[in-house]
């Protein structure tokens, strides 16, 4: 009997309307168009402004698309498991709330918080219950509204994120595509170069760590850019060797959307032509646990049935890995 994967069956995206560019930037810090191009790649990224309207909007649009897309039907759906690190609210989980909103009463779901490495973390959690057979129809979601916690007066980070939400359809298949491994790592030491300080336990909200600008996201560029490098060739590689599998047999590597010369140096590591690497960093930004899926849903008429994918990412904490997934399907566009 063949071994039973969880294979992607559908794909799905959503970015706000509002766009928030480079030459708006510029009004609002001391910046220009040329330096943020120059040093990430960036354009212009997506901003969530509509009141009331928060991560777990942008995950039900997209877990109302794959619906559509797959043919399934809200009560068909048996686990979602959503990637975030901007939960509407700490508690109760935004996976769930999204199920909520959908219609989709027949589900549990949970998020998992692993930055932007959670798309992959979850894609791999959730692939083990399809193989296992424990459930049929499993959706993944990687959403997040990092305007809410971007200080836009600080130009190192203002530049870099955007909000938006991507995810994929998981079900079983048997002819050999799916989610084939992942390499996965973690090292909390890195935690002092990317973080948010205030609103947990060790530094609760309060005035006064508000007014110091704590509650917003904090990055140190340069470790984490070599740390990322790192990481992510280094697991690239050691998926494709568990797997027998060469460089020169990708088809697409999916690299997490962080920065245009992160990419590029990943890209020239492991000596990928440039043709084979998913880039939608310059209309989005980094979106940060969505930018995988929305990679997969921008260049989906692309893909073909059998193709050899590799996602990679890097996040913070410090989170990440790498992988192989053997694409179900080609599209009908």
């Amino acid at each position: 009997m063949s071994k039973t994967y969880a294979a992607i069956t559908g794909v799905a995206g959503f970015v706000p309307k509002d766009v928030l560019t480079n030459a708006d930037l510029e009004k609002m810090v001391d910046t220009t168009d040329e330096w943020i191009t120059t040093r990430t790649g960036i354009k212009e990224r997506r901003i969530l402004r509509e009141p009331g309207k928060a991560t777990s909007d942008m995950g039900m649009e997209v877990l109302q698309q794959l619906l559509e897309k797959t043919g399934t039907k809200p009560e068909e759906v048996e686990l979602l498991i959503c990637a975030t690190i901007t939960p509407d609210t700490t508690f109760p989980d935004t996976a769930n709330t999204i199920l909520d909103k959908a219609g989709a009463k027949n589900a549990f779901g949970f998020d998992i918080n692993a930055a932007c490495s959670g798309f992959l973390y979850a894609l791999t959690t959730a692939a083990k219950f399809v193989e296992t057979g424990t459930y049929r129809k499993v959706v993944v979601i990687g959403t997040d509204k990092m305007s809410s916690i971007v200080n836009y007066t600080d130009r190192t980070t203002c530049i870099i994120f955007g909000d938006g939400a991507g995810g994929v359809m998981l079900e079983p298949a048997q002819d050999g595509t799916g989610v084939i491994d992942s390499v996965l790592r973690a090292d909390g030491a890195g935690r002092e170069f990317l973080h948010r300080k205030a609103g947990g336990s060790l530094n609760p909200t309060t005035s006064e760590n508000v007014a110091n600008s704590e509650h917003f996201v904090f990055q140190d560029g340069k470790p984490v850019f070599k740390a990322a490098v790192t990481g992510m060739v280094t697991t690239v590689r050691q998926v494709l060797e568990r797997n027998n599998l060469s460089i020169n047999e990708i088809d697409w590597l999916v690299p997490h959307q962080a920065n245009m010369r992160i990419i590029s140096s990943v890209g020239e590591m492991l000596e990928i032509p440039a043709e084979k690497v998913m880039v939608n960093i310059q209309k989005y930004g980094n979106t940060t646990a969505a930018t995988l899926p929305l990679c997969l849903w921008e260049f989906e008429n692309k893909l073909k049935k059998g193709d050899t994918v590799v996602l990679t990412a890097f996040g913070g904490g410090f989170t990440w890995g790498s992988t192989l997934i053997r694409w179900n399907y080609s599209s009908p566009n």
